[in-house]
């Protein structure tokens, strides 16, 4: 087979094993290839930042593009990067901590999962996560008119404490007085999360 800058020359009758394998060198180069663009500029911007741009439209490429891989390529060291997973696969973690980078290139490179897998592998971990944060979410949000949450705000102004404290203390001396508690009962204070919005109050 023949490359050129604008295709690949293919003869009649090339075996199939031939076929394949050149397939499997052609992906290892544009990989690679991806690798190597991304550590040029990382290099260029280190040391030539004056004549960076310059370089940058001498590749031919489009600006973003560039980036892009100069950010992944930035994000791994050499001898952080797996050579059985492809740069896209570590385009999929790149924005994440290190250790977790390399937990889920691990997983990636142990089950063989695509790109798409890991994406999707990383998106559900997200999404149980947020549903674990959720149910463990005590907060409960109760509506109040805006006349009446002015006059809680200056009501804990007068009293000298801010309005979530005072809004614990004020229930509190409320709930003990109807069921007749001990005075002497504590006070979880970081319990009670006040948010205005609108005319709501959260607690």
């Amino acid at each position: 087979m023949l490359t050129t800058d604008v295709g690949l020359e293919i003869p009649e009758g090339l075996p199939f094993e031939d076929w394949e394998r050149a397939g499997r060198q052609l992906s290892g180069v544009v990989n690679s290839s991806t690798w190597w663009l991304g550590d040029w500029l990382v290099y260029g911007k280190e040391h030539y930042r004056d004549r960076y741009e310059r370089g940058v439209l001498a590749a031919g490429l489009q600006y973003q593009t560039l980036r892009n891989y100069a950010w992944v390529a930035g994000r791994f060291e050499l001898h952080r990067r797996r050579p059985a997973l492809s740069f896209q696969h570590h385009a999929e973690v790149a924005s994440l901590p290190a250790e977790e980078q390399d937990r889920w290139l691990d997983r990636a490179e142990k089950l063989k999962w695509s790109t798409k897998q890991l994406r999707e592998g990383i998106r559900l971990a997200r999404a149980d996560d947020v549903r674990e944060a959720e149910a463990n979410d005590t907060t409960r949000r109760l509506m109040v008119p805006g006349s009446k949450l002015q006059r809680w705000h200056l009501a804990a102004a007068q009293s000298g404490t801010d309005l979530r404290q005072w809004v614990l203390l004020t229930l509190d001396q409320a709930a003990r007085a109807a069921l007749q508690e001990d005075a002497a009962h504590p006070i979880a204070l970081t319990s009670l999360r006040i948010e205005e919005e609108g005319e709501h109050v959260a607690s």
